[in-house]
């Protein structure tokens, strides 16, 4: 016949104590941790909002190149994307809507003289797909995009363009 004796932990007082769960100390001690770790991932994430903030402006912008190309292919008329340097804004000729450019965002345009007017740019769409042509730089600091529009084809191309 055997004889099983119970697990038992002994400590430095020499007295006989079960072990049955965490202290609240090494409680207090994890949560302090896992709370550090999340505020070390939202101080990266927050760092990336200006960065993301320039490339949607980009991306929306480029959206609505491709959107006035399709326009003037479907309604048989030349059509613009008209930027107001002044305003920080955007207009799609034969649209009312105004699309905002954050003003911490720089816009540089470079397209023929023929397009460019006291304040604004253009860049023209024509029936066949054609454009006039150029590129479009949005930056803010050291971070740039570029949106090349091919004269010939009309194709937009947006490009990440740091300095």
């Amino acid at each position: 016949m055997r004889i099983q004796r119970p697990q038992r932990s002994y400590f430095a007082s020499g007295s006989l104590k079960r072990n049955h769960g965490f202290t609240l100390l090494e409680l207090i001690v994890v949560l302090f941790i896992v709370v550090l770790g999340f505020a070390a991932i939202g101080i990266n994430l927050s760092s990336g909002n200006e960065a993301t903030e320039l490339k949607v402006a980009a991306r929306d912008m480029a959206s609505a190149l491709r959107y006035t190309k399709s326009l003037a292919q479907l309604s048989h008329q030349e059509t613009t994307l008209t930027i107001d340097f002044e305003e920080n804004s955007y207009t799609v000729s034969g649209r009312d809507k105004v699309y905002e450019i954050p003003q911490t965002i720089d816009t540089t345009m470079h397209t023929g003289q023929n397009e460019l007017t006291d304040g604004t740019g253009s860049i023209r769409f024509f029936p066949d797909g054609s454009s006039s042509g150029g590129w479009i730089k949005l930056e803010r600091g050291k971070m740039a995009w570029r949106i090349d529009i091919n004269w010939l084809t009309g194709q937009v191309e947006i490009k990440d363009d740091v300095e």
